[in-house]
């Protein structure tokens, strides 16, 4: 098996901030809404038509063109995923031990982060 027959599209941008308050007005006014908000940290979904931020404060936020911090991509068997990643000998640099859980949006999310040969951050995640 191979990622691709699990993989079914982007799910989001990962995009870090210095200022939470500031951004999170700015794609407000662009026109996306907060589809979930965490309580106790800054870090928020947002939302439009079919494109997806996630948005969290970071004080060490590059604030440079191309800052985006990671691309997740949507995939319907995380577990499936996960070991085709390890078959292929990705470079797992989150979630070494198999998947992690975050309790994101109703019913949590699964995922896990592979290193791409310049450095750049992709995550596959599945929504619970």
């Amino acid at each position: 098996m191979q990622i691709k027959d699990v993989l079914t599209g982007i799910q989001h941008l990962g995009l870090p901030t210095r200022d939470f308050e500031t951004s999170l007005k700015f794609y407000e006014g662009l026109g996306f809404t907060v589809k979930w908000r965490a309580e106790r940290f800054p870090l928020c979904f947002l939302e439009l038509g079919n494109i997806m931020i996630e948005m969290m404060q970071r004080d060490t936020a590059n604030q440079v063109w191309g800052a985006w911090d990671h691309i997740t991509l949507n995939v319907t068997d995380i577990d499936k995923a996960y070991e085709a990643a390890v078959e292929a000998g990705y470079n797992i640099v989150e979630g070494e031990d198999g998947p992690r859980t975050l309790p994101f949006f109703e019913n949590g999310v699964r995922y896990f982060t592979i290193e791409g040969p310049n450095k750049e951050k992709i995550e596959f995640n599945q929504i619970l």
